[in-house]
């Protein structure tokens, strides 16, 4: 008796119409037809010749091709005996050893950071994104990157307009001058001011756009990735807001600084504190297994979620599971349309009061 086998780094997500086989160890995902994923829980359950009893000899073709495919894609293998029982499943437990994981925070001057200082070091923190909406010079960046010797901080993200200093040189010295921060986006910029083939330790990013904090929340494939600790992350919690900390302009500190709960302010309240007021991580369990629309998601596992802005339809024990208001994904139809041009969503952004949303050329740039 054969019986093929499915590697255990390879995760099959079932959709309302299609399947998405995602690769954990090649950080890859393909879309397959529904009638796939009959055949491989099939296969996981019978050998390969008592699965073909059932099926005629045209039937019996098909087959032969869906299991020559799966060989040829690497997606498992063939034995002579059922040796899978032999080999342990991974495991989709998922460990995140601080308290929490990234900090967004927006800020007008450099020393808001003082303020989260100790709790970043306190909760664990590994990751930190700062939006600015001043231009920052070389001193403003080296401060950041300063604040934070001897943290257990491991990278900083930072947002800020671009401006006309920003040049090589400027990069050189900052290559030089700092550790911790990894990218640079830069909006607001007109044009590149510069291609360069140096390799500085950190990414450098430029765009056209003004980008806003509302922009956050848009779901587009362009965004979605299988990786592994993220993939996890959403099998189990909430992969957009499972130890997240957001803080706002105003200091107010949030799950997400588009949300409208707020649970403390920086300049009262510590972060220590905040979290553990009991609405805080009231959404870090909620997977997508449990969200409208995106239950029936074939991308749900590689898709991040957003609860700032949702279409406000289903309510259920005091959280909001509605479909993400910017998924402009249909998977009952496999089609992907602009969330914009929906009345039903037009509407749940007049509720937000957040009328630049629906302007053309906000979704042109998209």
């Amino acid at each position: 008796m054969k019986y093929f086998n499915l590697f255990s780094n390879i995760l099959i997500t079932k959709g309302a119409k299609r399947i998405l086989i995602s690769d954990l160890q090649r950080n890859l995902s393909d879309l397959y037809p529904l009638e796939l994923y009959d055949i491989i829980e099939e296969l996981k359950n019978d050998s390969i010749e008592n699965i073909l009893k059932n099926y005629d000899a045209e039937s019996k073709e098909f087959i032969h091709e869906y299991i020559d495919f799966l060989l040829e894609k690497e997606y498992g293998f063939i034995t002579n005996k059922d040796w899978d029982r032999n080999f342990p499943p991974m495991s989709y437990e998922f460990q995140e050893a601080s308290q929490i994981s990234n900090i967004f925070i927006e800020i007008n001057n450099v020393s808001v950071l003082d303020k989260i200082k100790n709790s970043i070091d306190n909760l664990g923190v590994k990751h930190l994104v700062i939006y600015c909406n001043k231009a920052l010079t070389i001193k403003d960046f080296q401060d950041i990157d300063n604040k934070f010797e001897g943290s257990v901080l491991e990278g900083i993200e930072i947002y800020s307009p671009f401006h006309q200093i920003v040049d090589k040189l400027f990069f050189q010295t900052l290559n030089q001058t700092t550790l911790r921060i990894y990218n640079f986006i830069f909006y607001n910029c007109q044009e590149i001011p510069f291609k360069t083939k140096e390799n500085f330790r950190f990414n450098i990013n430029f765009s056209h756009e003004n980008i806003k904090i509302s922009a956050c929340g848009k779901v587009d494939l362009k965004y979605f990735n299988t990786n592994l600790p993220k993939v996890l992350e959403a099998i189990n919690h909430n992969s957009c807001l499972h130890k997240k900390v957001g803080i706002d302009i105003e200091g107010n500190i949030k799950n997400c600084p588009l949300m409208q709960e707020s649970s403390g302010n920086i300049n009262k309240t510590t972060l220590e504190e905040a979290l553990a007021k009991p609405d805080f991580k009231k959404y870090w369990n909620l997977t997508k297994d449990n969200i409208e629309v995106c239950k029936d998601c074939e991308f749900r596992y590689v898709c991040t979620d957003c609860r700032a802005y949702t279409e406000r339809t289903h309510i259920k024990n005091g959280l909001d599971i509605s479909k993400p208001l910017k998924c402009g994904y249909n998977p009952h139809t496999e089609k992907w349309e602009k969330w914009s041009e929906n009345p039903l969503k037009q509407k749940a952004i007049q509720n937000y009061n957040l009328p630049e949303l629906i302007k053309a050329d906000f979704y042109s740039k998209s």
